[in-house]
């Protein structure tokens, strides 16, 4: 099987992170051997939508968290067994298949464990001589514990009463204590055995593989008794014929610890921690068995492999990426506080966006752009250059969008239109939805703090948005962040209203931008950029 990398962007992916992801996972399944599978870290936009929809491109799943799973770990496939079978036979696979569990199955269902332990507890445990009627031990398991065979009676069927009895007294004394359903161990004895039959035993087990009588069998057969052939001696037979019963009476039912699949590895560590069992089934999310897994699994752990795209920073990428393996990363941010085991790949230029460095990669690899490909990030530049008018927007940019747009079959001005008229629909959004849809967080001298961004084509609209977030802050609760910074950018009039939460955060804001902020906004002409013209000047507050 090929290797699964799953390339993902930033948390509260823009166009530019869902875009970037699925061209670049394309091309690296165009190139490489290895299968690349595009993945989203939070909910898309409805200008990601737009999109997608447009170029008929599927959204990529969600993932929330790429820590290691139960399902990434090399589980031993031990294969379940019938609960009916006998602790004989349990004992023999135990040690054919070298494991010290057993799970009890019904069509894939777990019903129960058995153990080394429980076996062995069982077998100095066993006092009760009406054990197999007590636990409806089938015959089928007498027969194949004792290497037995069948001389009179069916062999289906199981023990429902009496008790087991060793016929060493003569048969005056054995008519005192052979009851009704008995099974009695004996030898050749004619008298013995007769006696046995006359006072109904259920079944005579004949040891030494003795010869049996035609008139013995043929009187068993009237009384309804079982005859049992066995080439092992008395004693054996009374050490073996207990471990017939069926494990379904041994094994553990209830309160058994098992694993899912999709649990990860961090979780359960505690667990196994705790509960000193040797071995722990696993299920799947239909709760079908799959395998066993012990602690000494978790010292070979299959970590999945990750390209991050849209980002570096540690707190705006995936949960669980400590837990990864980070092949590639590729950025066009500021350098961020991710930290890798081992080299990777990382490609971060200076431009507007992921998008221009992997149309890039494109031609330096030689490797034809589709036009739904193309589609997806020629809209991604647009987007994230505000259509060419952020001051990131490099040269490079422009033409990579002019040249992807020729490939899309679409016009760029008349398509970046509707592609920021999809974006600002936010009558419908919460103002979660809206906080959110395209937020990063950031940690700076022990402060954390986000920045979110919505992008307007009317003044009207944003001003609706504004008030709703400002009576929202006003009310709210502190959130997890220290402070919070929200751009509402007019596109058309390239200016940005910066709105502010959280305490100290109004003046963070003041002398960042070096404007004082009225009614709960900093209203700032020209700025359009969180990365290029807000990020560096908080950051340099805060560094201070």
């Amino acid at each position: 099987m090929k290797a699964k990398v799953l390339v993902v962007g930033h948390k509260n992916p823009d166009t530019d992170s869902i875009c970037s992801a699925i061209a670049y996972a394309d091309l690296k399944n165009k190139i490489s051997d290895e299968e690349y599978i595009p993945k989203r870290a939070g909910e898309i936009s409805g200008e990601t939508k737009f999109v997608l929809n447009r170029f008929q491109v599927e959204e990529p799943e969600f993932i929330g968290d790429v820590g290691t799973q139960v399902k990434d770990i090399d589980m031993r496939k031990t294969e379940g067994v019938q609960s009916c079978i006998s602790l004989k036979k349990a004992w023999t696979l135990m040690k054919d298949v070298n494991v010290a569990t057993l799970p009890i199955t019904n069509q894939d269902r777990l019903e129960g464990l058995i153990s080394v332990k429980d076996i062995a507890t069982a077998n100095m445990d066993i006092y009760d001589n009406r054990i197999l009627a007590s636990s409806l031990t089938n015959y089928r398991n007498i027969l194949e514990t004792l290497d037995g065979s069948l001389v009179a009676g069916n062999g289906d069927g199981v023990v429902s009463k009496g008790k087991i009895v060793i016929a060493a007294a003569n048969p005056d004394i054995m008519e005192s204590y052979i009851e009704d359903g008995d099974l009695v161990i004996l030898g050749n004895r004619y008298e013995s055995q007769l006696c046995a039959i006359e006072m109904n035993a259920g079944c005579i087990i004949v040891c030494m593989g003795a010869p049996i009588s035609i008139t013995i069998q043929k009187l068993a057969k009237e009384k309804g008794c079982r005859i049992i052939s066995t080439p092992h001696d008395t004693y054996t037979v009374a050490r073996l014929i207990n471990q017939s019963t069926p494990i379904h009476y041994f094994m553990r039912s209830e309160n058994l610890v098992t694993f899912e699949t999709d649990d990860y590895t961090r979780d359960i560590k505690g667990v196994m921690a705790k509960v000193r069992h040797r071995d722990f089934p696993v299920l799947d999310v239909y709760g079908k068995y799959c395998g066993m897994i012990s602690r000494r699994s978790l010292l070979d752990v299959k970590q999945k492999k990750i390209i991050l795209v849209d980002h570096n920073e540690r707190s705006q990428s995936v949960d669980g990426l400590e837990d990864a393996e980070i092949m590639e990363i590729i950025d066009h941010h500021r350098l961020g506080s991710l930290e890798t085991i081992s080299p990777v790949f990382f490609r971060n230029q200076p431009v507007g966006c992921t998008a221009t460095i992997i149309f890039q990669m494109y031609g330096e690899n030689k490797v034809k752009i589709e036009p739904n490909i193309a589609g997806l990030l020629c809209a991604a530049i647009i987007t994230d250059t505000l259509m060419f008018r952020s001051p990131t927007c490099t040269e490079e940019d422009r033409k990579a969008a002019e040249v992807l747009a020729q490939i899309a079959g679409i016009e760029i001005k008349p398509f970046a239109e509707e592609l920021f008229q999809a974006g600002s629909n936010f009558k419908d959004k919460s103002i979660e939805e809206i906080i959110y849809q395209d937020f990063k967080q950031f940690f700076i001298n022990g402060v954390s703090f986000g920045v979110g961004q919505s992008t307007f084509m009317n003044a009207i609209e944003l001003q609706e948005v504004k008030s709703r977030l400002l009576a929202h802050f006003q009310s709210a609760e502190k959130h997890k962040l220290d402070m919070m910074f929200i751009m509402l950018t007019n596109i058309i009039d390239e200016s940005t209203e910066l709105l502010y939460h959280g305490n100290g955060a109004q003046e963070i804001a003041e002398n960042a931008m070096e404007v004082e902020a009225k009614n709960g906004a900093l209203h700032l002409k020209g700025v359009v950029s969180r990365k290029k013209q807000l990020l560096p000047s908080l950051m340099a507050i805060l560094q201070q």
